[in-house]
């Protein structure tokens, strides 16, 4: 009997069609890429349901008239995710390879945060996406527990970059709330902002009427004074200039920080992202206290203050150009010595791409024998001992902060 069952069971194993090995799990941006091919709105399944239709029908009506290709993904946020999310626009579009606006929607509880990148056609110029996001005041006011506002209100910014057309005003339920005042609903932040404008008004007048009376003194003087030629150990002429943007964006990377402070009942990455502003701004208040009429440390605290207001508000971290971190942030790469890839702006990147080097940010350094001559070079030819010039102002790795504060320590 048992024979007999035995030579049952190996007849039927070998009537038993062989179970094929399991494929291997297709990576996000190819899922999402296959998803595109039929729908430019792709919602990842675990979200699917909780989101409501209202949203996703806002989201629909706004890529229908964004008068370019708009490619929408939404999913939840992950541990892999969070090691490539910067780079998926990228990645989204060398898989899909049409111009257009590729954006990616990311959820942390009920913290959503935007991703973008706006590819052009070839030989099509305009606005940088990430210009018009730091012109739009009303940006960092946008709610952010909802998917519809922010995903909407970049893609009106992504309008705006590609044909100018006006950006048009926020919807009132799109705001964040006014916070309760006893000051005609002003919050303590924006009262030091008053206060502060008021100040420099006053000054500003001040200053104007003493410009006018010595001006009026000068016009009487029948002497003619001879002109001293500009002095050879003067800085390079746009360095008054970097100053005042570092100094402009330390001041709303301060308001930014202050009003993710105010939110209530932040999320783990909301803190997370709070910290690393305030890491950032720290540093750049560093070099302009530190270095007051360094160029190098001006760009730096420039560079941090940007990135400071960037992580605040929730949007993607993005690292400085290469060749001169004052211009608009690395959104491309390029290859540069000895098959080293660094971050570019669209405008250095094309110049690399020529097969030329782009002027970038240039310094005093000293020349000669005795080191009497002075001529302007481009930062990274002088020695990596700033950490400036080591990091590339934080393009080569993203460990300016870290770098700053140790150099603090050696030069006490």
């Amino acid at each position: 009997m048992r024979a007999r069952f035995l030579t049952a069971l190996l007849a039927a194993l070998v009537l038993v069609p062989a179970v094929p090995a399991r494929a291997n799990t297709p990576e996000l941006q190819d899922r999402i890429a296959a998803a595109w091919r039929t729908d430019h709105l792709s919602v990842d399944p675990r979200l699917a349901g909780g989101i409501p239709a209202t949203e996703l029908a806002r989201i629909r009506a706004a890529m229908r008239t964004a008068g370019l290709p708009v490619y929408v993904a939404i999913v939840p946020s992950t541990p892999p995710l969070r090691q490539v999310s910067y780079n998926m626009p990228t990645l989204l579009h060398a898989r899909i390879g049409t111009p257009g606006l590729y954006l990616l929607a990311v959820v942390n509880d009920t913290y959503w945060s935007v991703n973008a990148e706006l590819y052009r056609a070839g030989g099509l110029r305009g606005r940088e996406l990430v210009s018009v996001q730091n012109d739009d005041k009303q940006r960092l006011d946008v709610v952010t527990d909802r998917p519809a506002p922010p995903i909407v209100r970049t893609i009106q910014e992504a309008s705006t970059a590609l044909d100018g057309r006006p950006l048009p005003a926020v919807p009132a339920g799109d705001l964040e709330p006014p916070h309760d005042s006893s000051d005609h609903g002003l919050s303590t932040v924006d009262k030091e902002d008053r206060s502060t404008y008021v100040g420099l008004g006053i000054g500003g007048l001040l200053g104007f009427a003493l410009t006018l009376v010595l001006g009026l003194r000068r016009r009487r003087r029948t002497k003619v004074q001879r002109i001293e030629p500009q002095a050879t150990d003067d800085p390079p002429i746009d360095a008054w200039d970097v100053e005042l943007k570092a100094d402009e964006k330390i001041e709303a990377a301060e308001r930014s920080v202050a009003r993710l402070d105010k939110r209530g009942n932040r999320t783990t990455e909301q803190l997370d992202r709070r910290d690393d502003a305030y890491r950032r701004l720290d540093a750049a208040r560093t070099l302009r206290a530190d270095h007051p009429d360094d160029l190098l440390a001006a760009a730096g605290a420039l560079v941090l203050a940007r990135q400071s207001e960037r992580v605040a508000s929730g949007a993607a971290l993005q690292p400085p150009c290469f060749f001169d971190p004052t211009h608009n942030p690395g959104t491309a790469t390029v290859d540069w010595s000895d098959d080293v890839e660094v971050p570019a702006c669209q405008q250095c990147a094309s110049v690399v791409r020529r097969g030329k080097t782009p002027r970038g940010l240039r310094v005093w350094s000293k020349s000669g024998l005795l080191g009497h001559d002075r001529k302007q070079v481009p930062y990274w030819t002088l020695e990596p001992d700033n950490p400036m010039v080591a990091s590339g102002f934080g393009a080569l790795s993203d460990d300016l902060p870290e770098r700053i504060e140790a150099w603090k320590d050696e030069v006490r």
